[in-house]
Parts: structure tokens; C-alpha cells; sequence
């Protein structure tokens, strides 16, 4: 069994009735969105308990191997093929684990959220979309799925229907739009609900993306 992700946790003042567990980009780490929390504004009542891991560290083969925080090895700049299947479920199977962890710490299933941006993003798709037990909602920010050819065998049954938010910059070079198109249709074939918003960002959040994310929170967790 691989060793528990550290992460970066953010209490709500009053008592943990849900938990959101965001997923940072390739060569970030659990402090990346940590500023993003208190712009949601979440009202304390809902009480979210916000839960930011950290990547390992591994080389990159795009990057040269560099040795940085990843949830996985990427290759090809397309970002369409040659996906590093096992980094993927590695990655997976840690954040499934930091995700029991929170059930164990008395959340239920269904109030808990699983969030990423770019490559965390891809993660919380394909981990999302597998988890066997319901749960609140999927968001992928700036993402793509990856290892998608697996879908049919492995979707959960409990997750079918569970609500899924995308949103990508309309001008992103790292991850062109045609991918989170291409995962958005992709999931829509396949019968799921995605809300997609685009805005006229690179690869980034901008203010008006996070009070979606804070709208789908709303809803989600009412």
C-alpha cells in the first residue's frame, strides 16, 4: 500500500459536514489553491473542510526528467496519447485513500467533492467517475481524461449520475481547449451531466471561474 498523501487542510470554523478534495497541477503542490478557499466565501453552515495533497515528486518525461511534483509522467505535449496508465492509477488509488480517510473522519460519501486543475483535474475525472460509493460532485478545471478506453468496464454505477463542472481558459497553451472539449463530449456520449463554462483566461483561474466553482459547491452541498 503507498504511503498517505500530506496535504494542506483548511477547517471550517464550525463542524466538518463536508469535505472538498482538490487536486493541484503538474510541478504545484497543495498551497496552489489554498488561496482560492477564502474567495469562495462558503458560508460556515455548510462547513467545509477543504483538503489540498500534495503530488509526489517523480520525473517528467516532457520536462526533460525533471524531478517535480506530479500526478503523473506526461510525454507528449498533445497530452492525447501515451498516458502514463499506472501514474494515473497510482495517483488515483492515494487520492481514493485521502478521500476514505475523510469518510472515516465522520463526511459522508455524498458530501464529499473531488476537484483538480489540469492534471488534478484529469485525476478527479477518472477517479470520480470509478469511485464506488456516491459522492457530492466532480469539478476539473482546465483538464482532459485520461485513460479513457477504460471507462466502459470500470464506470461506477453509483457515480453515473453524480453532477460534474468543467471550466477551461479559452486561451490555455498548456492544455488547449479542444482537450476539455473533447472530455466534455466524451462524458456527454456517455450519458453523463457536465456543466462546461469557458472564460477568456490562459491557464489559470480567474475570479468569475471561482464563483462558478463556489455556485456548484452551493448546490451540491445544500
Amino acid at each position: 500500500m503507498s504511503e498517505q498523501l500530506s496535504a494542506v487542510e483548511l477547517d471550517p470554523k464550525g463542524p466538518v459536514r463536508a469535505s472538498v478534495v482538490w487536486l493541484h497541477g503538474l510541478g504545484a503542490d497543495g498551497h496552489d489553491f489554498a488561496a482560492i478557499v477564502p474567495e469562495l466565501a462558503l458560508p460556515d453552515e455548510l462547513g467545509v473542510r477543504f483538503v489540498l495533497p500534495h503530488a509526489p515528486s517523480i520525473p517528467v518525461t516532457l520536462n526533460g526528467g525533471m524531478v517535480m511534483p506530479a500526478w503523473y509522467d506526461i510525454s507528449e505535449v498533445d497530452l492525447q496519447r501515451r498516458h502514463d496508465e499506472a501514474g494515473v492509477r497510482r495517483s488515483a488509488a492515494q487520492v481514493a485513500a485521502l478521500m476514505a480517510r475523510e469518510h472515516e473522519r465522520g463526511v459522508p460519501w455524498n458530501r464529499i467533492v473531488l476537484a483538480g486543475f489540469s492534471q488534478g483535474g484529469a485525476v478527479a475525472l477518472f477517479q470520480g467517475l470509478r469511485h464506488p460509493e456516491r459522492l457530492a460532485g466532480v469539478i476539473a478545471l482546465s483538464a482532459y481524461m485520461v485513460v479513457a478506453e477504460s471507462l466502459s468496464e470500470e464506470a461506477s454505477a453509483a457515480n453515473q449520475n453524480v453532477p460534474i463542472l468543467q471550466a477551461h481558459g479559452s486561451l490555455d497553451p498548456m492544455v488547449p481547449i479542444e482537450r476539455g472539449e473533447a472530455a466534455r463530449d466524451e462524458l456527454q456520449r456517455r450519458g453523463y451531466a457536465v456543466e462546461f463554462h469557458t472564460y477568456p483566461i490562459q491557464h489559470s483561474v480567474n475570479m468569475e471561474e471561482v464563483l462558478t466553482v463556489r455556485a456548484f459547491l452551493m448546490r451540491v452541498l445544500a
